[in-house]
């Protein structure tokens, strides 16, 4: 429901803007990458995946606009790639597809029509969906439904949404080649209110009960342990599995491009007539 009221707004809005001079389509794309229970390093392209998107800004003033887009990425982790002995020991791994769309404002700090060059910064307020899975024996498996924590049955855990919001976040530095044409470097951050982005939460539970309640899948995707060499056991009721003081985040960095799309803005261009101008100063 989140999701459908806000692409209900978004494509509102993209009628809106596009009937305006000010406003520029853009295209963009880079790397995604998350940082949680399975991937602690505040920022690492070690398990990186491709992120592109699209979007719009709408030009409230030379410095401020209004600013929406849709971002499709992947991010996964496996703790394989872990430091920490114990961690490797829980042998756990994810990946999920992520759609993430936000509306915000961004902030240049400088003019581009009278510089070439600004950085600049943005906030707003996003919806994102996702969908944790990995793979037994080649088959591919989703996460969330085998409550592999005991969502749904234990100590009031509940199943966590697979569509929920965000806070969008970040900055970069943009250029531009002339009035209608800017190109760019983006670092967007997501926090988020969810710490089960990789399915990795709390504690484990108890495996009989877990067996109960949702079947040996359930069990043998909890822990992973005993697929190694040597295998170890599953661990007692209430072992540390994951931290949910720390919730998870997933950021991208992108290369971006915005083309006007009716020519220059006629508060910088009297008459309304499209030129290409290029800036007069770098910085």
């Amino acid at each position: 429901m989140i999701r459908k009221i806000f692409l209900s707004i978004l494509f509102f809005l993209l009628i809106i803007v596009t009937q305006a001079q000010n406003f520029s389509a853009v295209v963009f794309a880079g790397a995604s990458n998350y940082q949680g229970d399975l991937q602690d390093k505040k920022y690492t392209f070690q398990q990186a995946h491709p992120a592109f998107g699209f979007g719009g800004l709408y030009e409230i003033t030379n410095n401020l606009s209004a600013k929406t887009n849709i971002t499709f990425a992947k991010v996964s982790a496996d703790d394989k790639f872990s430091s920490e002995a114990d961690i490797r020991a829980r042998n756990l791994n994810f990946t999920s597809l992520i759609t993430d769309i936000h509306l915000g404002l961004e902030y240049n700090f400088l003019s581009l029509y009278q510089h070439r060059l600004t950085p600049y910064i943005f906030a707003g307020i996003g919806v994102f969906h996702f969908n944790p899975y990995t793979y037994d024996s080649g088959q591919k498996v989703y996460l969330q439904p085998l409550g592999t924590e005991g969502e749904g049955f234990y100590d009031g855990r509940k199943k966590y949404a697979l569509t929920q919001v965000n806070i969008p976040f970040g900055g970069g530095f943009k250029y531009a080649i002339n009035d209608n044409v800017r190109i760019g470097i983006e670092v967007g951050l997501r926090k988020l209110f969810t710490d089960y982005l990789d399915d990795v939460s709390t504690t484990y539970v108890d495996k009989a009960l877990l067996l109960a309640n949702y079947g040996p899948e359930a069990v043998k995707l909890a822990f992973r342990g005993n697929e190694l060499n040597p295998a170890l056991p599953y661990p007692p009721n209430g072992t540390i599995r994951g931290d949910p003081k720390s919730k998870d985040w997933y950021y991208f960095t992108l290369l971006t491009v915005s083309f006007r799309i009716q020519g220059s803005s006629e508060k910088n261009n009297p008459g309304g007539k499209s030129q290409v101008r290029c800036p007069t100063r770098i910085l």
